[in-house]
């Protein structure tokens, strides 16, 4: 039998018109086949979740992202991964020419909005080392919470694309960050984005006002940087050499 006291900290799982259906077809016999854990396990999954519980449940697992409190599976491929990684060696190598204080840690957490329950893990992201003595998280945990603190932040598109095109422009222009990239591989964003015919595309936005204004480059087309004016890439160099 079931304690009274044990289903205490779930009374919110009885609020769910469908869950409570099941367990009540649980208890009469007639849904064998679902267990109680599967249960509590599927309430858990469907429940909102904060900003603070989705960094200590969630920050060794680079793959989820939290958008209004909903997990967010992104479900990277190979070919996603190695571009991501291209696009990091090129430009780590360029801030070691340059010899600015920048950047590119190894995995790293946004916070857009201090009030909402989201929160973002770009590709690649470079940050400004001396701002990060102003982050409150940073210390504890790879938690960036100020717009000052990042330089740049890079998409590589994958099939949720229209994350990457529209919200994200908003989050990311709003955070104050002055500088996104969008590389979309394989072109698989709409028309009104990277143009038609749609063919890959690498975007550079940079930031004005509360806005981006952006800039389209195709294969073959150096990329123009206002971060990293001196820098020598193309999109051609970052694709995977298998698609």
């Amino acid at each position: 039998m079931i304690s009274v006291f044990a289903l205490s900290p779930l009374r919110g799982f009885f609020r769910n018109p469908l869950l409570s259906t099941l367990f009540t077809l649980l208890l009469r016999g007639r849904l064998k086949i679902l267990s109680w854990v599967t249960l509590v396990m599927t309430f858990t999954s469907l429940k909102p979740l904060t900003f603070e519980e989705f960094v200590k449940q969630y920050a060794d697992l680079p793959r989820y992202e939290l958008a209004d409190g909903e997990l967010i599976d992104m479900e990277p491929t190979g070919h996603h991964e190695a571009v991501a990684g291209k696009i990091a060696s090129k430009v780590s190598v360029e801030i070691e020419r340059q010899g600015f204080p920048l950047l590119i840690p190894k995995s790293c957490i946004l916070r857009p909005f201090g009030d909402l329950a989201v929160a973002r893990r770009p590709d690649v992201i470079v940050l400004d080392e001396m701002a990060l003595i102003d982050e409150p998280q940073w210390s504890q945990e790879p938690v960036i919470v100020r717009g000052q603190s990042v330089k740049l932040v890079v998409e590589v598109v994958s099939t949720n694309w229209e994350n990457d095109y529209a919200r994200k422009v908003e989050e990311y222009a709003l955070m104050g960050i002055d500088e996104y990239w969008i590389v979309d591989f394989r072109g698989l964003g709409g028309i009104r984005f990277i143009g038609d015919p749609k063919q890959p595309t690498f975007i550079v936005n940079q930031r004005s006002g509360k806005l981006y204004d952006q800039q389209r480059f195709r294969l073959g087309e150096k990329i123009l940087s206002p971060l990293f004016p001196g820098l020598d890439l193309r999109l051609d160099d970052v694709l995977p050499l298998s698609r």
